[in-house]
């Protein structure tokens, strides 16, 4: 037989947590301490951690700035797609953890970086890139080239085809003389 002093003192700290939870503000934002959470792999590759003290067997990133910001700001959530924290930068965590939130922004914003552009010509209405990027040769094709084109940062810009296609030119005052003049041509 349970001892009637624990259990109910058991519900009482359950009561208390739901209680807790209630006042707790939708909107609040949880920005993590960096010693609080630590991210791993599971054995069949899930993305999971431990943060501030709970075992999560999966976790979701997302980028609250994609274009603006690839390492700071990351959105931690459970596998229901609900809001955990925040983490502020990544370069703060442990380098297990810092290895494996890399890698699954990877994975997720798959975005090839642009290391020299072939041409840009315009035929009928639309405009066709021929790129090399760090991960071989593709084509871009835009009807428009300013709802395609996007500026993140002063040298940074991502270009998205009309099939939402990306890849970003990280800083095109890094690129080839040739690529730069046909990049100035159509800026």
């Amino acid at each position: 037989m349970s001892d009637p002093i624990s259990v109910s003192g058991q519900s009482n700290a359950k009561d208390k947590d739901k209680d807790k939870d209630k006042d707790k503000d939708p909107y609040e934002i949880n920005i993590f301490e960096p010693g609080a959470i630590s991210f791993s792999r599971s054995q069949g590759g899930v993305f999971q951690g431990v943060v501030e003290g709970k075992v999560y067997e999966e976790l979701i990133l997302f980028r609250i700035f994609p274009f603006q910001y690839n390492t700071q700001y990351i959105s931690v959530r459970n596998s229901k797609s609900e809001e955990i924290g925040v983490i502020r930068d990544i370069d703060q965590l442990d380098e297990e953890s810092r290895g494996e939130v890399d890698k699954e922004l990877q994975l997720r914003y798959f975005l090839p970086v642009v290391t020299r552009i072939d041409s840009i010509k315009q035929k009928a209405d639309m405009w066709i890139w021929e790129l090399q990027t760090n991960l071989g040769q593709t084509r871009i094709v835009m009807r428009n080239l300013h709802e395609h084109m996007q500026y993140p940062s002063l040298h940074r810009i991502i270009l998205t085809d009309v099939n939402g296609k990306r890849c970003e030119i990280r800083d095109y005052s890094t690129l080839d003389a040739q690529s730069r003049n046909k990049l100035k041509d159509v800026l």
